[in-house]
């Protein structure tokens, strides 16, 4: 990593030393503290929020999780892929033995030395990612999950070379732009939400002299919004669920019974009637089922996914996965060390042997499964008509 990763910008009343850093490289660790030593700033500022900054620094931040809790607010997904981003991170932080996030740790350390006030310029990682899961649509959601269980399985071991050209600023922000093609609203909220925050929060921060360190893939974005303060208020708030969504839970009941009745009043057989609501359980339930399988859940839990999807189908106020999680939960209650190793998880395997977080994937996994089965049995029941 050299110079070419670090801009000077002159402001009215300010000068900014902007550095775009890799968070596992340990030339970003070096870089940050050689520039700070060097330009004795008045402030340093760090791609953190409060709560970042706290889980960098704990080695107990899952202890207090509560995984039922985590399920019935339905937040299974953001846990999950929190735990897959994380574990992803880590994993390559082992490779160049590295903890992920040094290079913030070390600005920190090298301000508090310099007698530098400390800024953490970054918005709540909450706020971020209930904005992101607000954004994305039922599919996108899928999506990403499977994207990222895709690179915990298959990604393999990274050379040193291959990180570090990720320092590259045109292959970080090559690599964003792919992201934001393919899935936009949540590169809007992840990516050019947050360059907006934090260059605001540079120019507001006090001081003469800021060093700022931030990821490489949000430099070319804060140098555009430093040109101009821009109201931050609207992006701390989480904006309400989409309608389209609750529409749609909510018309699947009507629409299954509206095709029930249809059948009975034009065949005038209750046979149908029996056939139809046979084919609903038992599609909805196999495909729930299967899920939970794909999870590696307990026979009883297997079971209970079969037996209340068809049910839950009919209930947009609770799903699949929550009773399989719930079910999975008591018969395979998480021990201590579960909880207390869910960051030391890297690889898929990790996920099937913590109890906390196969917990999960059976939540998610049974919900996705029922949610399949909702679609596919509609359209066929409706051909036996």
């Amino acid at each position: 990593m050299n110079q070419k990763n670090v801009d000077r910008i002159k402001l009215k009343d300010k000068e900014i030393i902007l550095i775009g850093t890799v968070h596992v490289s340990k030339n970003s660790v070096k870089l940050v503290d050689e520039i700070i030593k060097k330009e004795k700033p008045d402030t340093v500022g760090v791609e953190l929020c409060e709560n970042r900054y706290k889980s960098l620094n704990s080695k107990k931040k899952y202890e207090n999780t509560k995984i039922t809790k985590i399920m019935k607010e339905g937040k299974t997904y953001l846990f999950l892929a929190n735990l897959l981003l994380a574990g992803f991170q880590k994993r390559i932080g082992e490779d160049l033995k590295i903890k992920p996030g040094a290079e913030m740790i070390q600005a920190i350390k090298a301000g508090k030395n310099a007698s530098a006030d400390i800024v953490l310029l970054d918005r709540d990682i909450q706020v971020t990612l209930k904005r992101a899961l607000r954004k994305m649509g039922f599919f996108e959601k899928f999506r990403i999950l499977f994207s990222l269980i895709y690179g915990v399985i298959f990604s393999e071991k990274m050379e040193r070379e291959v990180i570090e050209q990720l320092e590259e600023k045109d292959m970080i922000t090559q690599m964003m732009e792919e992201f934001g093609r393919e899935v936009p609203s949540v590169k809007t909220v992840l990516i050019d939400e947050r360059d907006i925050y934090i260059a605001n929060k540079i120019l507001t921060s006090k001081g003469k002299k800021m060093v700022a360190v931030v990821g490489a893939g949000h430099v070319e974005g804060i140098k555009k919004h430093l040109k101009k303060k821009e109201n931050i208020g609207p992006l701390e708030k989480i904006p309400k669920g989409s309608k389209w969504v609750k529409t749609i839970a909510y018309s699947i009941p009507a629409i299954f019974i509206g095709i029930i009745i249809y059948g009975f009043l034009h065949h005038k057989s209750i046979e149908l009637t029996f056939t139809m609501l046979l084919y609903w359980f038992l599609i909805n339930g196999t495909l729930s089922a299967i899920g939970a399988i794909l999870a590696l859940a307990h026979p009883l839990t297997i079971i209970s996914a079969f037996i209340a999807a068809p049910f839950t189908s009919l209930n947009p106020t609770i799903g699949a996965g929550i009773v399989a999680g719930l079910v999975e939960a008591k018969v395979r209650e998480p021990r201590v060390k579960d909880i207390q190793n869910l960051n030391q998880i890297t690889n898929m395997r990790g996920f099937y042997e913590n109890r906390v977080s196969r917990i999960l994937l059976v939540a998610a996994f049974a919900n996705m499964g029922s949610a399949i089965g909702t679609f596919a049995a509609l359209p066929y029941l409706l051909s036996l008509i």
